[in-house]
């Protein structure tokens, strides 16, 4: 068992392994988003070659928004501008933009990746690696995850850690908001059988009572009580693996930078089984690199937090990134979801850098295996990013990071602007096709007014913003014909030039079905729907029949709707649409197919021709066979050593007080001492009776002096 000792410095705390008690205070203040708190550090200057780097990102998107409008005025200005044809106009503008942005950052990167750079701050990844002074916590949140799984990808990266030679500048906090008990009391067993096996007095777990703020609650709660005894933090997801090496480098990284309050890694997808994992799995090591080199290239010291895989500086953190809770009611009030924007904005503000090291490498996620549990953690990061619309007046936030922001935001609000583009040239082709027109207005006219648009024009631009999108994935697969050792990595050419179509083709039939997707979460947000706290799948993909049908009916629906109504303006319109239709048509059986594990010939990554060691390591240890799973209660009366380290971590009993929790744990008592025997009583009580039982000491020796022989 561990225990707490709090050094006399105010806020420092030591401890010396094992389990820590889930009560804690929590003291940490939340930043005031009026004014900042001043900075401990000297602002971060921008350089005069960041200012035109930034002026070319913005100059070229501006001339390319420019050009795409003026040339689809002169599509729509044949015949004078009605009113639907002048709201087509603003929506091709307005989405025309953010793909001319996207395109512009695509461009930088190719031209930075060519140049053998990317990173914002010198970090190598390679040679031999830098000494570090510095004590670094790495942080591992996680809810109702598999507890086999999650023990398996900490052990690969102690391990690797140990291995380079840097142990004891690292302790290790697993921070469980898990809310299944079951899972629970498992955390606890997998959490002693990996102290067994590293043998060392630097792993801590502590679940927490009250899951308030969820993640950035959960790790604001760690940095009030542990944060003061270390002078870095690295965060890590469920699913994420970093390797040993590039840990040590980020921390003389942040040792050698006293400025950088964060460095954020590019996380490379790996373990991907299914056709849609696989297909997110390879566009991301092929295109991500690219996109993320340009993004940190003119982003700078003004870069962003993806909320994993990167490293902190505490004091900094501290400081400057508490959250407030915003007013109103959810989805748009409440504590932030989306914490990650906002706590790099705040740091930024306060003159901290925020960098991006995108070549560095050695940093590892995976993703969710079909589109449908894509979609569902898409629709939770719709409702933080929509958050945002409210922090977009902060007062003194630096302009790179409200842009950060309105990009978020953009990200989602861009899907129901398509729907709408799309609905809006269907609403015209029909209106031309049945509504008889008026050739000669009210009042004198020389001439009639001819309804009608330009064909061949609206074909060429159509055909230039289809450009601007496919353009950077072939930029992406230049680069890798550039680089032997990729190339081979990837396959070789040819296959990598079959992925790369392969990818074009299914990702274009996904597209439509995703635009739907977040135009329906864009509309439940605004409607006050909140998306709630849900458990990521991340086994396969295979989805229930059923299933299929409920989630993929409204995108089948579209399809329906859009072809009849293409169909009966002309053929010709029919074809013209097919790109969307098609998708949205066969939502259903595309959505089995991609949920189906893939042949793994197509879409190969570097990570499967030569997976990194930490990576092997992983998979070794999350395939041996995991303890068969049973009733939280159960396994406490049969693990008595479990059960005093999970005594140990337990507050008082409470008796009595507000809230859900005393409500269960009135019940459960009830239920408890109705019952004549331990399996009775285990049997009438519900998950959150059994959690809050789980949770006070009294009542949890109750029900297991109910069992013979305890």
């Amino acid at each position: 068992m561990g225990a707490i000792v709090t050094s006399p410095d105010p806020g420092v705390a030591t401890v010396s392994g094992g389990f820590l008690p889930q009560e804690s205070p929590l003291a940490m203040s939340a930043a005031d988003l009026g004014e900042p708190p001043r900075a401990a550090a000297k602002p971060v200057s921008v350089s005069a070659g960041m200012v035109m780097r930034r002026a070319f990102v913005l100059v070229l998107t501006a001339a390319l928004t420019g050009a795409g409008a003026y040339e689809m005025y002169r599509v729509v200005e044949v015949g004078g501008v009605t009113i639907m044809e002048g709201m087509v106009l603003v929506l091709f503008v307005a989405l025309l933009a953010w793909i001319a942005f996207s395109f512009a950052s695509a461009l930088a990167g190719f031209w930075v990746l060519l140049r053998r750079k990317g990173n914002a701050l010198p970090i190598r990844g390679d040679g031999p690696l830098p000494p570090i002074a510095s004590r670094t916590a790495v942080l591992l949140p996680t809810y109702n995850e598999n507890p086999h799984q999650l023990m398996a990808r900490l052990r690969a990266i102690y391990e690797s850690i140990e291995a380079a030679g840097q142990a004891a500048s690292f302790d290790w906090f697993v921070l469980s908001d898990t809310r299944d008990p079951d899972i629970w009391i498992a955390e606890e067993r997998a959490f002693l059988e990996l102290c067994d096996a590293c043998g060392a007095g630097r792993l801590y777990y502590r679940h927490r009572a009250d899951n308030t703020a969820r993640k950035s609650g959960n790790i604001g709660e760690w940095i009030t009580r542990f944060g003061g005894a270390y002078q870095f933090m690295i965060v890590l997801d469920a699913d994420s693996l970093m390797s040993g090496d590039t840990m040590v480098r980020m921390v003389h990284a942040m040792e050698s930078h006293p400025r950088a309050a964060l460095v954020q890694t590019l996380p490379v997808i790996v373990n991907a089984r299914s056709l849609f994992s696989r297909l997110q799995q390879f566009a991301g090591r092929l295109y991500g690199p690219m996109i993320a080199a340009g993004v940190a290239w003119w982003h700078g010291s003004e870069g962003n937090y993806w909320g994993h895989n990167a490293i902190i500086r505490i004091q900094a953190f501290a400081e400057q990134a508490g959250l407030p809770e915003l007013s109103g009611p959810k989805p748009f009030g409440g504590h932030i979801l989306s914490h990650d924007f906002v706590e790099a904005a705040l740091m930024r503000r306060a003159g901290w850098g925020i960098y991006m090291a995108p070549t560095l490498g050695g940093s590892f996620e995976e993703v969710p295996p079909s589109l449908l549990d894509f979609a569902a953690r898409d629709r939770r990061w719709c409702q933080g990013n929509l958050q945002h619309l409210a922090l977009l007046t902060t007062r003194r936030l630096h302009w790179i990071s409200r842009l950060h922001f309105m990009t978020g935001i953009g990200s989602y609000i861009t899907a129901p602007l398509w729907l709408l583009f799309l609905l809006l040239g269907i609403l015209i082709s029909l209106q031309a096709r049945f509504v008889r027109p008026e050739y000669f207005p009210k009042g004198f006219s020389l001439f009639p007014n001819w309804p009608a648009q330009d064909p061949v024009l609206a074909a060429w631009v159509f055909g230039l913003t289809m450009a601007l999108l496919v353009i950077p994935k072939l930029l992406g697969f230049i680069l890798l014909l550039t680089r032997r050792d990729a190339r081979r990595q990837f396959g070789g050419g040819f296959r990598a030039f079959s992925g790369v179509i392969a990818e074009l083709m299914i990702s274009a039939m996904i597209a439509p079905v995703m635009m739907v997707f977040q135009s329906i979460a864009v509309v439940e947000i605004l409607l006050g729907r909140d998306a709630g706290w849900q458990t990521q799948r991340r086994d396969d993909g295979e989805v229930e029949r059923r299933e299929l049908y409920r989630k993929y009916g409204i995108p089948t629906a579209c399809g329906i709707a859009m072809a009849a109504s293409a169909y009966a303006v002309s053929f010709p319109l029919l074809l013209w649409m097919s790109p969307v239709i098609v998708g949205l048509l066969f939502a259903i059986p595309i959505g089995a197919w991609t949920a189906k594990p893939e042949i793994r010939a197509l879409f190969m990554t570097p990570e499967e021709v030569a997976p990194p060691r930490v990576l092997v390591r992983a998979n070794e240890l999350a395939s041996q066979p995991a303890p068969a799973s049973a009733p939280a209660l159960a396994v406490l009366r049969q693990e008595s050593g479990l059960l005093h380290r999970h005594l140990s971590t337990l507050p008082p009993a409470r008796r009595g007080g507000p809230g859900e929790i005393d409500l269960d744990l009135a019940v459960a008592r009830a239920r408890i001492e109705a019952s004549e025997s331990f399996d009775e009583a285990v049997r009438h009580l519900t998950p959150r009776e059994t959690l809050a039982v789980l949770g006070d000491p009294a009542l949890l020796a109750a029900v297991l002096a109910k069992s013979p022989g305890v």
